[in-house]
C-alpha cells in the first residue's frame, strides 16, 4: 500500500510539473500570426492562431523562457493569416483575447490573473456576423478597461470603424459605436485598424478610402470612447492605389499623450505623430509599434529579415528571418519579440 501511495504522489507531481513545462528553445510550436502582451505585474504573454485553435504562452522571466503554449480555444472557421489572427492585450488583473470566425462573429476570452484560467466570454459585436472581414486590434489601460476596433458591415453593407469598450469586471462589451463611416462608401478593406490607450485617451488608426487613395487616418477620444473627433489625414504625401495593399501599420500613445504612428506606402516604412509630415524609417512592410511610457520601437520586415527600430535612439537591431514580427516593451528596456518562421512561432527578447 506505501509503494501504491508513493506511486500516485510521483504520479501527481509529475503531471503537475508537465503543466507547468518551461519551453527551452526558441520556439513556441506550429502557429501564426503571434500578439504580445505584458500585463501591469510584468507577465508577458503571446498569443496565436493554429488551424481552428488559439494558443497562450506565459513568461515570469522577462521573456527569457515560456511556458509551454495552453490551449486556450477552438473558434471553429477562425481567421488566420494576413493580419487576421487572435488578438491580446493584458491589464492589472486580467488578460483578453479576440478571435474572429469567417462568418463575422468576434469571439472573446478573459484570463483572471488570480486564478490563470482562460474563460470563453461570448462575442464582442452586437449585431450577429457583422465582422466578416476579420480585421480587428484590441487594447486596454492600466486600469482593467479594455477597447476593441473592428471592420464592421451593418452600415451601409460596407465596412466601416466600429468600436466598443469594456470593463473587465462585466460580462458584456458596451453597445458597438460608428467611430467613422466613408464618405466613399467604405474604408480600405483588407487593412486591419489599430486602437491604442493612454488614461482616458484612446486614439484609433485606419487606412481609409477616399478619392481612390490608401492613407492612414486617425480618430481620437479624450473620454475613454464615448466620443470621437473627426479623423485627421497622416502625413503630407498620398497614395492612388487601385487595391488593398493589406498593411494596416501600427499605433502608440506615450506618457506624454502624443499619438505616434507607424505604416508602410509604397513599400516604404514611415513614423509620424497627427499634424506633421512623415518621416521615412527603411524599406519594408508589415510594420507595427510597441511602447511603454516614454519608450517605443518600430518593428518591420525588409524581405524576409525583421528588425527592430528604437525611436529614441535611432538605432535598428537585427531579429532574425521570417514574417510578421510583433513586440512588447519590458520595464527593464528589454524588447520581446515573437514571429512567423517556416510555419512555427518564434521568440527572443532583445
Amino acid at each position: 500500500m506505501k509503494k501504491l501511495l508513493a506511486g500516485l504522489t510521483l504520479l501527481v507531481i509529475s503531471l503537475s510539473l508537465s503543466s507547468h513545462a518551461v519551453i527551452n528553445s526558441n520556439s513556441l510550436g506550429k502557429g501564426q500570426q503571434p500578439q504580445v502582451s505584458v500585463d501591469n505585474a510584468g507577465t508577458v504573454r503571446i498569443v496565436f492562431g493554429s488551424d481552428d485553435q488559439v494558443f497562450c504562452a506565459t513568461s515570469k522571466d522577462h521573456g527569457r523562457t515560456f511556458s509551454k503554449p495552453v490551449l486556450v480555444a477552438k473558434v471553429p472557421g477562425m481567421h488566420l493569416g494576413m493580419s487576421r489572427g487572435p488578438q491580446l492585450t493584458s491589464s492589472a488583473r486580467y488578460s483578453v483575447i479576440t478571435a474572429m470566425d469567417k462568418a463575422g462573429d468576434i469571439h472573446w476570452f478573459k484570463l483572471d490573473h488570480t486564478t490563470d484560467r482562460w474563460q470563453a466570454m461570448g462575442v464582442v459585436n452586437d449585431l450577429k456576423e457583422s465582422a466578416p472581414e476579420g480585421l480587428m486590434s484590441i487594447a486596454a489601460d492600466k486600469s482593467d478597461n479594455f477597447y476593441a476596433v473592428w471592420l464592421d458591415t451593418r452600415t451601409g453593407k460596407h465596412n466601416q470603424i466600429y468600436f466598443s469598450s469594456l470593463k473587465a469586471a462585466q460580462k458584456n462589451w458596451s453597445k458597438n459605436v460608428l467611430a467613422y463611416q466613408s464618405p466613399d462608401q467604405h474604408v480600405c478593406e483588407c487593412c486591419r485598424p489599430t486602437i491604442a490607450v493612454q488614461g482616458p485617451v484612446v486614439a484609433i488608426m485606419f487606412r481609409n478610402w477616399l478619392n481612390g487613395s490608401r492613407d492612414l487616418y486617425v480618430t481620437r477620444s479624450s473620454n475613454q470612447g464615448k466620443t470621437f473627433a473627426g479623423a485627421e489625414k497622416l502625413g503630407l504625401d498620398t497614395w492612388k492605389l487601385n487595391g488593398c495593399p493589406m498593411d494596416g501599420g501600427g499605433l502608440f500613445i506615450n506618457a506624454s499623450n502624443t499619438i505616434q504612428t507607424t505604416w508602410q506606402r509604397k513599400g516604404m516604412i514611415y513614423y509620424c505623430q497627427p499634424g506633421q509630415p512623415e518621416v521615412f524609417v527603411s524599406n519594408g512592410r508589415n510594420c507595427a509599434m510597441a511602447g511603454s511610457g516614454a519608450t517605443s520601437v518600430i518593428t518591420y520586415q525588409e524581405n524576409d529579415t525583421l528588425k527592430v527600430f528604437s525611436l529614441k535612439n535611432k538605432i535598428t537591431q537585427l531579429v532574425g528571418n521570417g514574417t510578421f514580427l510583433r513586440s512588447a516593451i519590458l520595464t527593464n528596456g528589454k524588447v520581446v519579440c515573437a514571429w512567423e518562421q517556416d510555419n512555427s512561432i518564434k521568440f527572443k527578447s532583445i
